[in-house]
C-alpha cells in the first residue's frame, strides 16, 4: 500500500478514535450508576470498537496464542509493551476484568481519563517510590481477592520493536506480596502500531500468553528475571525478523 494510502487510512482511524472517546466518556457518567462488572463490561466497549476499526480501517489483525494458559484464578500478568494497541486490547479479551497499574497524570487526560477513573485501577504517583509500592501490593491483594487480574508492564513504558527495556521489579514484588502466580505475555504489536507513530500499518499482531510462573520459592529480582527470558525469548519466536535487522546492524 502506497504511503497516500496508510496516510489517509490512519487519518480515518484517528478520526474514529477522537469520536468514539468523547462519546463514551461523556456515556460514563450514565454508567457509574451500574454495578461494576456492568459499569466494566460497558465502558470496555469503547475498547472493542476501537479494535473493530484498527482491523477494519488500517488492517490491523490480530492472533492469540496460549489463551488456555489463562487460568480460572488469580493471575497478575506481565507483558511486553510496544504500542497503546495492547492497553486496549487486553481489557476487552480477557475473561476477568483486569486492574492497570499506571501513573495518576493519566486521569487528568480529557475524556480518556474519565474512563479510567470510572474502573477500579490504580493509579501511582511514581515520586513516592515504596510508598508506591506499598500502595500497589496493598490495593492489588483486595482486586485479587476479588477475583479481578492486576496488569503491569515490567519495563515501564513502550519499547521500540526489536528492542528490550529494563525489566523493572514491581510485579514480581506484588507477586510475592500477595502470593500470586504471574502470567508472562509477548506482543509484537509495534510491527503494524508504532510508538510514537500517526501512521498505522496492516498487519497481524501475535500475542503470545505464556504458563502461569509461581512466585514460591522466588525473589522479586529472580522472579522478574524469569519472566524477562520468557517474553525475551518469544518475542524472537514471534517477531525474529526485528531481531534479525537489530543483529545485523551491529
Amino acid at each position: 500500500m502506497s504511503q497516500t494510502g496508510l496516510f489517509v487510512r490512519s487519518l480515518v482511524f484517528a478520526a474514529l478514535l477522537l469520536i468514539a472517546t468523547v462519546i463514551w466518556a461523556i456515556a460514563c457518567f450514565g454508567f457509574f450508576l451500574l454495578p461494576y462488572r456492568q459499569r466494566y463490561w460497558a465502558i470496555s466497549r469503547w475498547n472493542v470498537f476501537i479494535i473493530w476499526a484498527a482491523r477494519t480501517v488500517c488492517g490491523i489483525t490480530y492472533e492469540i496464542k496460549g489463551f488456555e494458559n489463562l487460568p480460572d484464578a488469580p493471575v497478575i500478568l506481565l507483558s511486553k509493551h510496544q504500542s497503546a494497541w495492547e492497553t486496549i486490547f487486553y481489557l476487552c479479551v480477557m475473561p476477568r476484568p483486569l486492574i492497570f497499574v499506571f501513573k495518576r497524570e493519566l486521569l487528568f487526560v480529557p475524556f480518556f481519563g474519565w474512563g479510567l477513573g470510572m474502573l477500579r485501577m490504580i493509579a501511582i504517583n511514581r515520586s513516592k517510590g515504596r510508598d508506591a509500592m506499598a500502595q500497589v501490593i496493598a490495593t492489588g491483594k483486595q482486586r485479587l481477592a476479588d477475583g479481578q487480574w492486576v496488569i503491569m508492564f515490567p519495563e515501564g513504558t513502550r519499547t521500540a520493536v526489536g528492542t528490550k527495556g529494563q525489566y523493572k521489579a514491581g510485579g514480581a514484588h506484588l507477586a510475592i506480596g500477595t502470593a500470586t502466580p504471574v502470567v508472562p505475555i509477548a506482543v509484537n504489536s509495534g510491527d503494524c502500531w508504532p510508538r510514537n507513530a500517526f501512521i498505522k500499518k496492516p498487519g497481524k499482531i501475535i500475542v503470545s500468553i505464556g504458563q502461569p510462573i509461581s512466585p514460591e520459592g522466588h525473589n522479586a529480582q529472580s522472579l522478574i528475571r524469569e519472566v524477562e527470558n520468557w517474553i525475551e525469548s518469544e518475542m524472537r519466536v514471534i517477531t525474529p525478523t526485528a531481531y534479525l535487522k537489530k543483529t545485523d546492524d551491529h
